[in-house]
């Protein structure tokens, strides 16, 4: 019988900073109004405004997208593999 606590791995990891990185840069990128808010270089007539704005969505799309893959296969290593 032995006392010596359980071992665990580390809770900050690689894999969940970049997670962190993919959630957090949308939200840098949308707050930071001063770097988007013009309307040169237009694109198709539209002001970069709006069009920075749209290519933000798909961008945070894929961000999310790469931080739940990441963050599925950090919980399947954590537990062994059984999911």
């Amino acid at each position: 019988m032995s006392d010596a606590p359980e071992v665990r791995p580390p809770v900050v990891t690689p894999a969940r900073v970049v997670i962190a990185l993919c959630l957090v840069a949308p939200f840098v990128a949308m707050l930071w109004v001063g770097s988007y808010a013009k309307v040169d270089p237009m694109f198709i007539g539209i002001p970069f405004f709006y069009w920075y704005q749209m290519l933000w969505v798909l961008i945070s799309t894929a961000l999310t997208m790469t931080a739940y893959k990441l963050w599925q296969r950090d919980q399947r290593a954590r537990h062994g593999g059984t999911k």
